[in-house]
């Protein structure tokens, strides 16, 4: 998994079932070995769990990092084996059941879910972290070869030798995929990247920091194209050679990446009748509409404490984490309500952009640093709140940004407006 795309939200009621106060549990099955199902193997395990514990992946590879994907694997910095979170020993000697075959069933009235291979796992608490799939370009043409989406180590390693042999490349989608993956092929190509939005990034974060991002790969030598859709993909004896755009420029193209954002994988819970809206529904404490049942990571929409308490759906790494390791707590005899302040990650060439709380709605930004040396940050306010902090090559604000958003009191425009404000001493001030 990367480390993030965007989050989503809706803002319905919600209701589950109790929380059950003392559980006893024999038996633990994860469907999804990503990041967030591997934690909660891994945090059981740490926190003294002694009963059984099933990880249902559907991939044949030891469960693995997603975010180098589009970075470093690409460009060959890391090797195949350097993605497992674990070696295999890790399973064997913590006795986790790590099973490569897919959920397709889960029987609610017995706690149990069946495989494809026709294996039957029963539990005592299921967690669902079946994350999601990239959506789909449903573009005349997407069939075509030398046409890729980033998502799984299949996919890195089938785009991984196009991207030294391709000359022209266009990358569909100026999301963090899309601009990681531009930073690595302009090094060898020609690179377009198109988008439907007014520039890079429009859905994640302020104008300000977009502008420094637009500016500097278009000093790498990318060509943006905004406002603008595609129509379809052109090829020849089954290969791309072109992209058409919506107003009928078309740009030439031996190799189309794209990233268009993804769709929460919620089929075999909804087939299984749990609560779908903008993901797998659950509660503070992350239960679904069934208590026997958590759902953590990309598929799963939570209330978000910083969000207003909207119910909200994340994609990132850090994310799935947190939750996973609540959701073991839980299981250990430990709950507590989910609170953690969202924080996500971007790398693109010398730029590392780092975000810490939610910025949905801002109206009020303030810069800290200096945009023209590339390290600089911007604080967005909501209604004089402080909800978010975009760090660029300023780790320290990321840091501090992300204490300060996780208690009281409060940062004020006002103060950080202030001649000579400094993130990292304000928080430095203010610690309880």
């Amino acid at each position: 998994m990367r480390a993030w795309t965007e989050w989503s939200y809706v803002c319905p009621n919600h209701n589950t079932e109790p929380l059950e106060s003392k559980m006893s549990l024999s038996s633990v099955a994860i469907v999804g070995a990503g990041q967030a199902g591997f934690q909660v193997a891994a945090s059981l395990r740490q926190g003294g769990f002694k009963g059984k514990i099933s990880l249902i992946g559907d991939e044949p590879d030891l469960p693995y990092q997603r975010p180098p994907l589009s970075k470093a694997y690409m460009l060959g910095k890391i090797k195949r084996e350097s993605l497992a979170f674990r070696p295999e020993t890790f399973f064997q000697e913590q006795d986790i059941d790590l099973i490569h075959d897919t959920a397709i069933e889960i029987d609610r009235q017995n706690r149990r879910v069946v495989l494809q291979s026709g294996t039957v796992c029963h539990y005592d608490h299921l967690v669902l972290a079946t994350g999601a799939h990239n959506r789909p370009l449903a573009l005349p043409g997407e069939d075509l070869q030398g046409v890729f989406g980033i998502k799984t180590l299949k996919d890195a390693d089938a785009l991984s030798p196009e991207v030294k042999s391709a000359r022209d490349v266009v990358v569909i989608g100026a999301g963090f995929i899309g601009l990681e993956f531009a930073a690595i092929a302009v090094q060898n190509a020609n690179v377009q990247v198109i988008d439907m939005g007014q520039r890079a990034m429009a859905r994640a974060i302020s104008q300000e920091m977009s502008e420094v991002f637009e500016e500097t790969h278009q000093e790498w030598g990318v060509t943006f194209h905004f406002n603008q859709g595609v129509k379809r993909l052109i090829g020849s004896n089954g290969k791309v050679t072109g992209v058409e755009k919506e107003d009928g420029e078309i740009l030439k193209a031996d190799l189309v990446v794209y990233g268009i954002g993804v769709v929460p994988n919620i089929a075999i819970a909804s087939e299984a009748g749990l609560t779908i809206e903008n993901g797998i529904k659950v509660d503070s404490n992350l239960l679904t509409n069934d208590p026997h049942i958590s759902a953590i990571g990309d598929v799963a929409c939570f209330p978000c404490t910083h969000n207003e308490g909207q119910f909200t759906r994340i994609e990132s790494v850090p994310n799935a984490m947190d939750q996973a390791r609540a959701v073991a707590a839980r299981l250990l005899g430990s709950p507590s309500p989910f609170s953690s302040v969202p924080w996500f990650w971007t790398d693109q060439g010398n730029l590392k952009l780092q975000i810490a709380g939610l910025s949905t709605g801002f109206d009020t930004t303030v810069t800290l640093g200096s945009k023209d040396s590339r390290q600089f940050s911007v604080l967005c306010f909501r209604k004089g709140h402080f909800v978010a902090v975009e760090a660029c090559n300023r780790p320290g604000d990321h840091l501090a940004g992300k204490k300060i958003l996780s208690r009281p009191p409060e940062l004020t425009p006002a103060e950080a407006n202030a001649d000579g404000f400094d993130l990292k001493e304000w928080e430095k001030q203010h610690r309880d």
